[in-house]
């Protein structure tokens, strides 16, 4: 969310004459559990509050499986619930989870069978394919890369992506997710893939940045991100 969600604004900001600040708070996790991260999403209400006090225009809840774990469609809820923190801290603010804005990312794309790589644990990858598959988009496969240790995640090489996506079974997929987690980066590979694969690709970084534009009634693009911030979607 730190590196990519930037590099996507400032890239817009090259082309587009809206100019950006971005702001942070953490919720602490160095382990991709369930248990870490169920205690990671339930300080996410002092993240928004802290958010607010910044008076920012809208809010971006980066960890995917934290939402994801916690249940079918928990992201509606967690953007509600976080709204009203900043509502109730004077500063009312729409909020876009990476969660729903891979689902809506996905539905835009009127991608309805997908393939996706994850760096998470196989129970926790195939939580994100049940979690898609409740909101109406069959994963048809996935890779689990098997990666706990948070920093690990961010560590690995975007360069890698493309053969692994290129080894999935994506014939039948509308559109591949080329890292279902903010924290893996792959923006630097988005293109690439599409290139090769031959068909619309998107991560949960490209999703975020697209929905965090629409909530702020901007055209939703920026170069260099693949089919879905091209231009082609960019009005809700």
């Amino acid at each position: 969310m730190e590196t990519e969600v930037p590099a996507l604004l400032r890239a817009r900001e090259r082309v587009a004459p809206e100019r950006f600040t971005f702001h942070s708070s953490r919720m602490r996790m160095t382990r991709v559990t369930p248990e870490q991260l169920r205690a990671m999403d339930a300080e996410s209400d002092r993240c928004a509050a802290e958010l607010a006090d910044a008076r920012v225009d809208v809010l971006g809840y980066a960890c995917l499986v934290a939402v994801m774990a916690t249940g079918p469609g928990y992201h509606r809820e967690a953007e509600q619930r976080l709204h009203r923190r900043t509502v109730e801290n004077g500063a009312a603010a729409p909020v876009v989870t990476s969660a729903g804005a891979l689902v809506t990312g996905l539905h835009t794309l009127g991608a309805k069978k997908v393939a996706v790589v994850t760096p998470y644990l196989r129970p926790l990858a195939r939580t994100v394919v049940d979690y898609l598959g409740h909101e109406g988009i069959e994963v048809v496969d996935f890779a689990a890369l098997e990666i706990a240790d948070n920093l690990d995640v961010a560590a690995h090489d975007p360069a890698r992506l493309p053969d692994i996506a290129a080894g999935l079974a994506h014939s039948r997929a509308d559109a591949v997710v080329l890292s279902a987690c903010v924290q893996m980066p792959s923006l630097s590979a988005i293109e690439e893939a599409e290139q090769r694969l031959g068909k619309p690709v998107v991560s949960a970084a490209v999703c975020t940045a697209h929905q965090l534009l629409r909530a702020l009634g901007l055209p939703a693009f920026a170069p260099g991100a693949g089919h879905l911030l091209s231009g082609a979607f960019a009005e809700a």
